[in-house]
């Protein structure tokens, strides 16, 4: 069962929409979806959808309200595309933090699951990251997070357990950025990195020209292992 809530910010001065889909039984824990930069799209929804089958409640909220509420764009479509990334580059991501914490509490609140753990995929997998450290979230997980290396500084505040998924042809992460999260992250206990070998940005998206099926499905396991080990449930 799918519908859309209205999450108040943390300051209780507005509120913003997100997409949640139910399991149908009891939840066993709590995922909070973080969008790429083309909104909560088809790609979004399916993710929650499918995590609702796995037991979870999921839930994506609409990071880029503030910009152009439900926006929904498609990767494969160039004027799209380069809207996207004009969206991505107006985006305050401190904000976009701050609402996700206040997801985190509309669930633990209004949901009254405990247990909440985070997946976020390129602008989303930086969001993830910068979740782990700026917030109390249980467990979270980054596909292809962009400019991590410049967040390297904020690891001594990631508290709970974190996993990034690593593409060694990504257009845009480049070697030197992976190397760099590599050298940084490998031996902080809380962070597991996998590279993904000769695969680009997006491989694991739901529907699309990017998505490498393969590659999705072994990275997607992965990430099911992490949240019912660190979820519980």
């Amino acid at each position: 069962m799918s519908e859309t809530v209205t999450v108040t910010t943390l300051n209780d001065d507005s509120t913003f929409d997100a997409y949640v889909a139910r399991p149908a039984d009891t939840p066993r824990a709590a995922i909070l979806v973080i969008q790429e930069i083309f909104g909560v799209n088809a790609g979004i929804r399916r993710k929650c959808d499918k995590l609702a089958e796995d037991g979870y409640l999921a839930i994506a909220p609409d990071l880029f309200w503030r910009l152009e509420p439900g926006v929904e764009l498609d990767p494969d479509v160039e004027p799209e595309f380069q809207r996207a990334l004009d969206l991505m580059g107006k985006f305050n991501q401190d904000q976009g933090i701050r609402d996700i914490e206040a997801t985190i509490h509309h669930i633990r609140e209004k949901e009254g699951v405990a247990k909440v753990g985070c997946v976020g995929y390129c602008l989303g997998g930086r969001l993830a990251y910068m979740t782990a450290a700026r917030t109390d979230v249980d467990a979270s997980v980054g596909y292809y997070g962009v400019g991590i290396d410049g967040l390297l500084g904020e690891k001594h505040a990631i508290a709970n357990p974190l996993l990034l998924h690593i593409p060694t042809e990504d257009g845009f992460v480049d070697k030197d950025t992976q190397k760099a999260m590599h050298e940084g992250l490998d031996d902080y206990s809380k962070v597991t990195l996998y590279d993904y070998e000769g695969l680009d940005h997006g491989f694991a998206t739901e529907f699309g020209k990017r998505r490498a099926d393969e590659a999705a499905q072994l990275a997607d396991g992965r990430t099911s292992e992490f949240f019912a080990q660190h979820l519980g449930g």
